[in-house]
């Protein structure tokens, strides 16, 4: 899975944000608030990986449970699932 292009990330009054741009604005219209675990997240779906190889570059920066870290992955993708972000 990774996340379609039209995607930007920019810091907004020292918070990460991601907004859509071009083509993608057609169809996204809000914008994502993206704390350092999230960044982590956005940037890893930049190339074609799975949860679990997200879950490992979690598990490298932050010391926290295999379990913890899936969980959260699995939850932070779905939102971007549901927002039609992410393409399988």
């Amino acid at each position: 899975m990774k996340r379609k292009p039209g995607f930007i990330v920019r810091k907004i009054s020292g918070q990460n944000v991601a907004v859509a741009i071009g083509e993608a604005s057609k169809s996204f219209h809000g914008m994502i608030k993206l704390n350092d675990t999230g960044l982590i997240i956005w940037n890893a779906l930049a190339k074609d990986v799975t949860e679990d190889d997200i879950v490992a570059a979690i598990l490298e920066q932050y010391d926290v449970s295999r379990e913890q870290a899936s969980e959260d992955v699995h939850n932070f993708v779905e939102v971007l699932r549901d927002a039609g972000i992410v393409i399988e």
